[in-house]
């Protein structure tokens, strides 16, 4: 399948998945060289070598966990093990670190049992109070995690048993596999050198060796690993924030795999044997325009209706995407509960209905959109944002920013007008996106929305038995309603990551979380 095929998730591949006991089903979506890229060699895997990575964004040690970065993303991937993981295509948890779980009849505790074969990269065990001390890290406010409020509700830690621990909530938890899925095992001990970005101990496949700030982070095994040990020496990530320099080392050889090229680099590298686009279905975003309502301007429904009108989403999809993705008007791919295939047709591409509306709102100010800067993916979808909104009437004035300062002003809610990003949850249980994500959070988001409607349906379906219970899936349908009447986000496209590789690196895949798994690589000879 080339890069250039569009991607969808069906629901028989979900319930195909749901089954696996991996991290998640990779497809391959690129040259001839693909089914080699994930089966391996005859010979089998070999043992040694250093994985070159070229990352787009370095990390910020202070939002380290809001995994706002491809090297972050890489760094909690290969350093640290989750509780759970959830398949790509699936919401049915799977063990890592627990082994196993069971949950109150009132769904207000939860018990998991817990590996006792599990070290620290310092030597120290896994233990009970562990998993205690690191979601009360993810509850502090002072770390802006997206998961903070769920994390926050578990309010009662039985840790007596050192492999084991009951977990007692404020009130059920529809989500609660959500943040034992994501929250990565921290080392108390360690955390304040965490904090300076000095040292990040987990029990994963890598243990960290040292960062050098917007150059380079290296990794190297760790021997003394719980599961398979890894067949890599080390890890390597190089800091490169262009994307066109990425794409050149990848063909010279000075890196294995990028992982910020754009889709049209990806599609010129999947048609070269030389290397390998590798996607995967299930580890979703969605790109999005976001709208600051304390923009006075924005603040007005009727201009948002009209941008929702006036953006062609397939166009974006097509020409940016390369065709992998799916237009859409809600965050949800199609095997979440939360799935409206009407209200995903509900603000088609219609300039005309668009000019109608700004018709009747008079002369508008010309509006700020913002976007990541150094990103030919965002670089060009807000290119035909703005053609399409000038079209209809409507004027913008691009703001390219620097990805940090980006980030900061998203979490701080002072993007001041509108924004292209993507962002993540939609495919977790759809109470998370809700409680959760700086763009959506009910209780508060990026855009300043607030609606008492908004904040209880939202709540309820947080706090339903389960997340595909009735109730949740009730309240998900009125959450869909919130977010088509409002418009505060006017979504864009469903899109899948994809990497480029050369073919010697095999049998990586990657998490639900968006972070690749190296647990099994190896360089091919």
């Amino acid at each position: 399948m080339r890069a250039s095929s569009r991607l969808t998730i069906t629901r028989s591949l979900a319930l195909a998945v749901a089954g696996a006991l991996t991290l998640g089903v990779l497809t391959a979506c690129s040259s001839a060289v693909g089914e080699a890229h994930r089966g391996g060699s005859e010979s089998g895997p070999s043992d040694g070598g250093l994985l070159r990575i070229g990352s787009t964004s370095d990390i910020v040690p202070a939002t380290i966990f809001t995994n706002s970065s491809d090297a972050t993303n890489t760094l909690i991937g290969a350093v640290y093990d989750s509780l759970i993981d959830y398949p790509l295509d699936s919401l049915e948890p799977q063990p890592r670190l627990a082994t196993s779980w069971e949950q109150a009849d009132d769904g207000l505790s939860l018990t998991l049992q817990l590996r006792d074969d599990v070290k620290f990269h310092s030597g120290r065990d896994f233990t009970s109070k562990d998993v205690e001390f690191s979601i009360k890290t993810w509850a502090d406010p002072t770390w802006t995690v997206q998961l903070q409020r769920t994390a926050a509700a578990i309010t009662g830690f039985d840790t007596t048993d050192p492999h084991a621990i009951t977990l007692t909530f404020d009130h059920p938890l529809s989500n609660v596999f959500d943040l034992l899925d994501m929250l990565p095992i921290i080392d108390s001990e360690s955390i304040d050198e965490l904090k300076q970005g000095k040292a990040y101990v987990g029990t994963g496949p890598f243990v960290f060796e040292s960062w050098t700030p917007s150059s380079k982070l290296e990794f190297t095994r760790n021997d003394d690993y719980w599961g398979d040990e890894p067949h890599l020496d080390g890890i390597e990530v190089d800091i490169v924030s262009d994307p066109q320099a990425q794409v050149s080392q990848l063909r010279s050889g000075q890196l294995d795999l990028i992982t910020g090229a754009s889709n049209r680099d990806l599609e010129t590298l999947g048609k070269d044997s030389k290397f390998s686009v590798t996607g995967f279905d299930g580890a979703a975003q969605q790109i999005y325009v976001g709208a600051d309502l304390t923009n006075p301007n924005l603040d007005d429904l009727e201009l948002r209706k009209a941008i929702a009108y006036a953006v062609d989403r397939e166009r974006i999809v097509d020409e940016v995407f390369r065709g992998v993705g799916t237009p859409i008007n809600l965050p949800w791919p199609d095997y979440s509960p939360a799935y409206d295939a009407a209200g995903n047709e509900t603000y088609p591409y219609d300039p005309d209905q668009a000019k109608g509306i700004v018709t009747k709102l008079g002369d508008l100010p010309t509006l700020p959109l913002a976007y990541p800067a150094g990103n030919a993916n965002y670089e060009q979808v807000a290119q035909i944002v703005q053609a399409n909104l000038e079209a209809v009437g409507i004027k913008t004035e691009l703001q390219p920013t620097e990805y940090s300062q980006f980030i900061k002003q998203l979490i701080g809610g002072t993007m001041g007008g509108l924004w292209i990003l993507q962002h993540a949850y939609a495919h977790y249980t759809p109470s998370t996106l809700a409680v959760s994500a700086y763009p959506f959070n009910a209780d508060k988001n990026a855009s300043h929305f607030e609606s008492a409607e908004y904040k209880r349906h939202a709540e309820a379906a947080w706090g339903a038995p389960s997340g595909d219970s009735p109730e949740a899936i009730e309240n998900y349908q009125a959450l869909n309603k919130d977010l088509l009447d409002n418009l505060f986000l006017i979504e864009l496209a469903l899109l899948h990551f994809q990497v480029a590789s050369t073919p010697d690196v095999q049998d990586f895949t990657m998490s639900k979380r968006g972070e690749l798994d190296f647990r099994a690589t190896y360089l091919a000879d």
